[in-house]
């Protein structure tokens, strides 16, 4: 099965996400809205993680977590496609359950429909 989720490529797409709306927790910054020019069929988002959170190694934990919650929320929450999405990761990520996240990230995509 191909994945439905595709990443953000130009600088230009991530400065006017920055400059849209956004939905905060103790876990991550979501930042939303309409981007010019993009596939509505497939879910335009994006995984970023400071490095002030830690190494390499710890980054990308975090973005495999976040690809894996994101691909269950594609099959079980009805998402806006024609929405991209900036997710951007805090440390507190490292420290909790999974599950936990997961809860708290499909709270926040419900509240954005």
């Amino acid at each position: 099965m191909k994945s439905k989720i595709v990443a953000l490529s130009k600088n230009e797409e991530f400065k006017s996400l920055l400059k849209k709306k956004k939905v905060s927790n103790k876990f991550v910054t979501i930042f939303f809205g309409h981007l010019i020019k993009k596939d509505n069929k497939k879910l335009n988002i994006s995984f970023v993680t400071k490095k002030k959170i830690g190494n390499a190694v710890k980054r990308n934990k975090i973005k495999r977590r976040l690809k894996n919650i994101m691909n269950d929320a594609v099959k079980k929450i009805s998402l806006k496609y024609n929405y991209s999405y900036l997710v951007i990761a805090k440390p507190t990520m490292l420290n909790n359950d999974i599950k936990i996240i997961k809860d708290t990230l499909f709270q926040e995509f419900k509240k954005i429909r």
